[in-house]
């Protein structure tokens, strides 16, 4: 049984363990992505590389044999880098939207794809819980946003995009005219108070938020009810206030306390709250002449100025967002800074450095060659977009649920759990590092539950294992030669003759997107 060290601490493994095994025993993470236990290493990814004493180059972890005496070093400059640089090289191959092109617009970083397969599947529960997941007030922007997101639908390029911003609104209706409305968990209550200066789109968000981490909001607001200029700056019309107040009333039931009638600088001053409170964000919209000085605060060219990340102003502990700091007069903007700048505060009242809200990894397809918007097409409804009957312009439910399947789905299916992303995440990789030709998008669709997407797929031949072991007849295999080489199915037939029996493990098997449930 060979000893060994890893990183300076000594591990003994069986006779044929690999460096990766003593690894684990050690309980030190090696990342991988085409390896999975008691399966054949194919060593292809490189993303477990190490260094061990002596060896001119790097080695796989998954595939080396541990010897008497090795030194390996797992966690060096040098070993990340390499780690980075083959992560790097796999994007340069890869072919797919981590997020649809929708989300990667939308100001507030909603995931519109699975909303709208929630509402294609009749889900409406799921539905609003994944909008008000990243969007406070999604009945009011459902009447009054300008839809950037329509902008980013791909559906656009063939006829028009998804009726997206409707959507959000019917599941926002259905939910606020429910017995039970839905209501976020909110963790236990944390002896930290932050108090909020203005109750308009922006700190109705912060407060949203910050409750649901726990951490105890008071609204200050000099109008007489809450939603600034959602409340007292857009006509009846277009925002029905039945409907704001309702959707307000919903974020005061977290415990959220609203002081009305009560002006910041006259009625109590910044020192005041700074005193009470262990934090401030301020969204009090547009600037009135003196507003910053009045608050101590350092005006830039567009308002009050903030660091673009963290929303943190020249004030320790006070944060400022929304038309205070941007003049945008988009609510959907102010909406979102609410919701980042509640994490920056939350990172702050922990104690720990406020950094903001973690940009999220994503590769792009980018502009679709000709042909390729109708493979998109061929899993969508080619319909054209339905327009609503309803006298208040709203969707029915029939309505919602055709629109729900003119999306195209382009993210991807898998990307919470996509191996490639989460490793890019953590080691910074850029996907546009490694200039590449890309191939052609491709979708097989023809198995009832799973889809595959060969322009995602690494090569690691996982899922032709996995086939070979579930007796499959048909299978997978490697097609082509060198850097052409692909996984597929032989003899040009369809995946749902080469998985028969083994759908399910393959798609578990496979460590990125390329085999995925479609539902």
């Amino acid at each position: 049984m060979p000893k060994l060290f890893i990183d300076n601490r000594e591990v003994e493994v069986n006779n044929g363990a690999t460096i990766l095994d003593a690894a684990g025993k050690l309980g030190i993470e090696i990342p991988t992505i085409c390896f999975l236990k008691d399966y054949k290493p194919s060593t292809s990814c490189m993303v477990c590389v190490v260094k061990v004493e002596g060896v001119a180059s790097l080695v796989p972890a998954c595939g080396t044999v541990a010897s008497e005496g090795m030194r390996v070093d797992s966690s060096s400059e040098q070993v990340y880098q390499a780690r980075k640089a083959a992560l790097e090289l796999l994007l340069s191959d890869h072919l797919g939207d981590c997020l649809g092109p929708c989300q990667v617009i939308c100001p507030a970083d909603m995931n519109i794809p699975l909303m709208i397969r929630q509402i294609s599947a009749g889900n409406l529960r799921d539905a609003i819980e994944t909008v008000k997941k990243d969007i406070a007030l999604p009945a009011v922007l459902g009447r009054i946003c300008p839809k950037p997101c329509e902008r980013g639908c791909r559906r656009g390029a063939y006829d028009q995009a998804v009726a997206i911003c409707l959507l959000k609104r019917y599941v926002a209706d259905v939910d606020l005219q429910s017995a039970n409305p839905y209501m976020p968990p909110c963790k236990s209550t944390r002896d930290k108070r932050v108090a909020v200066i203005g109750a308009g789109p922006a700190g109705l968000a912060a407060a949203y938020y910050l409750q649901q981490a726990g951490f105890s909001c008071t609204v200050f607001d000099e109008q007489a009810k809450p939603g600034g200029m959602l409340q007292y700056g857009v006509s009846e019309q277009d925002l029905p206030r039945d409907v704001l107040d309702k959707e307000i009333a919903l974020i005061e039931k977290l415990n959220v306390k609203f002081k009305n009638k009560v002006r910041i600088g006259t009625d109590l001053s910044m020192a005041d709250l700074r005193r009470d409170f262990d934090a401030v964000f301020v969204a009090i919209g547009q600037l009135k002449p003196n507003d910053a000085e009045l608050f101590g605060l350092v005006e830039g060219g567009n308002g009050i100025k903030v660091d673009g990340k963290t929303y943190q102003t020249n004030i320790p502990g006070v944060f400022a967002g929304g038309d205070a700091v941007h003049k945008r007069k988009l609510t959907v903007r102010a909406v979102a800074d609410g919701k980042e700048a509640a994490v920056s505060i939350g990172q702050y009242l922990s104690g720990r450095p406020a950094t903001g809200p973690l940009k999220e990894f994503n590769t792009r397809i980018g502009k679709l060659m000709d042909g390729e918007i109708e493979k998109f097409l061929t899993s969508s409804d080619k319909a054209e977009r339905i327009k609503p009957t309803e006298k208040n312009g709203a969707f029915t439910d029939n309505q919602a649920s055709k629109e729900a399947m003119r999306c195209l789905h382009c993210d991807c299916r898998k990307a919470d759990i996509c191996k490639l992303k989460q490793y890019a995440q953590s080691h910074g990789a850029k996907a546009t590092r490694y200039k590449n030709q890309r191939r052609l998008f491709t979708q097989q669709l023809q198995h009832p539950d799973v889809i595959y997407e060969a322009g995602k797929c690494i090569d690691c031949g996982l899922c032709i294992q996995t086939a070979a072991r579930a007796g499959e007849k048909l299978g997978l295999t490697f097609v082509g030669r060198g850097f052409d080489v692909r996984v597929a199915v032989p003899f040009d037939r369809s995946i749902a003759e080469a998985l028969k029996n083994s759908a399910q493990q393959c798609v578990n098997a496979c460590p990125t997107g390329a085999l995925a449930f479609k539902k």
